[in-house]
C-alpha cells in the first residue's frame, strides 16, 4: 500500500512540473479576447521601435506614443494565457523615455518567438 501511494505522489508531482508545449493555446482566449489581442498586437508592432535577440528570446524597445503603459498590460495577460511558457519583463526608462519589453523563456522558445514575431518592427 505504502508503494502504490509513494508512485501515486511521485506521480502527481511528476505532472505538476511538467513543461508546457511551446505552441500557443489557441482556445485560451474567447473570439472576443481573441479580437481584442490581435489589434493590441498590432499596436504592439506599430509600437515596436527596435527588436533585438537576447540570450534565450527577445527583446523590444516600445514608443508609449502607439501603446499604453496600460495596453501593454493587457497585451501580456492575455498572451500568459495562451503563452503560458513564455516569461515577461517590462522596464520603463525615466523622463518619458522608451519601454523595454523582454519575451524569454527554456530551451526552444527563442525559435518560436523568431518565427512568431518575424514581422513585428520589420517596417522600422
Amino acid at each position: 500500500m505504502f508503494t502504490k501511494n509513494l508512485v501515486t505522489v511521485l506521480l502527481c508531482a511528476a505532472a505538476a512540473t511538467a513543461e508546457t508545449p511551446i505552441a500557443c493555446n489557441l482556445k485560451a482566449l474567447t473570439p472576443a479576447e481573441r479580437a481584442r489581442q490581435s489589434a493590441l498586437s498590432r499596436k504592439l508592432s506599430a509600437a515596436t521601435l527596435e527588436k533585438r535577440e537576447v540570450a534565450s528570446g527577445l527583446s523590444f524597445r516600445l514608443s508609449l506614443a502607439e501603446i499604453t503603459l496600460a495596453e501593454l498590460g493587457e497585451w501580456i495577460d492575455d498572451e500568459r494565457k495562451c503563452c503560458p511558457f513564455l516569461d515577461f519583463q517590462i522596464s520603463v526608462e525615466c523622463e518619458g523615455g522608451a519601454v523595454q519589453l523582454s519575451l524569454t523563456g527554456r530551451a526552444g522558445v527563442k525559435e518560436f518567438l523568431l518565427s512568431d514575431f518575424a514581422k513585428v518592427g520589420a517596417g522600422k
